[in-house]
Formats: C-alpha cells, structure tokens, sequence
C-alpha cells in the first residue's frame, strides 16, 4: 500500500497511522520530497479526474489564470501539493481522499 501525500498534512498524518494501527504495511511518498512521475501523475488522474486537484488549496489559489485553466495532470506537475491528500493506492484500488468510508474499507 501506497500513501502519497506530505509529513505537514494533518490527514495524511491521521490515515497513515490508523493504516499502520491496523496493522496494514504502508509506504508513505512525500510527494514534495520525491515528485511524482509524469507516469503516476497520470495515473492518479485518469482514476480522479479534476477531484485530484485540491482547488480549495492556497497553493490552487495562488495559480495564475494560465495554469488554473490547464488541465489537472499540468497542475499537478506545476505544483504537486495541489493534489488532494491522501491518495491511497492499495494493489488496482485507489482512494482519494480520508473519510470514515475510506478509514473502513482499508483497516477492516
């Protein structure tokens, strides 16, 4: 299991220790320290579409109107903490997201 997101992210803090409370073996990828693959970008959109983007983020905010109208992929290879935290790769599942219905469905 998979958990892209970054350390200073409250919930990708809160879903990475309920995973491991659950005894679930997780690689956490800081995705500011090791930037995601043009491949992963990719990937994480094609399963999400414009949902992987955070557009509620001051980081989405501070974009120029160019980069705000570019599509997610662009997005988020400009800049990869726009990408909505966690996102959860579990074998071929994806999740996006920390909810309780996320939370069930990876620690039970």
């Amino acid at each position: 299991m998979i958990l892209y997101g970054i350390p200073t992210c409250d919930t990708c803090k809160k879903a990475l220790k309920a995973l491991e409370r659950a005894g679930k073996d997780v690689t956490f990828r800081d995705i500011r320290a090791t930037p995601l693959a043009q491949a992963e970008v990719d990937r994480i959109v094609q399963e999400f579409g414009s949902k992987a983007v955070n557009q509620q983020s001051t980081t989405y905010r501070s974009f120029n109107d160019f980069l705000k109208a570019s599509d997610p992929e662009a997005q988020i290879m400009a800049q990869p903490t726009v990408m909505k935290r966690p996102v959860i790769q579990d074998g071929d599942r994806w999740y996006l997201g920390w909810d309780s219905a996320t939370e069930a469905a990876l620690t039970t």
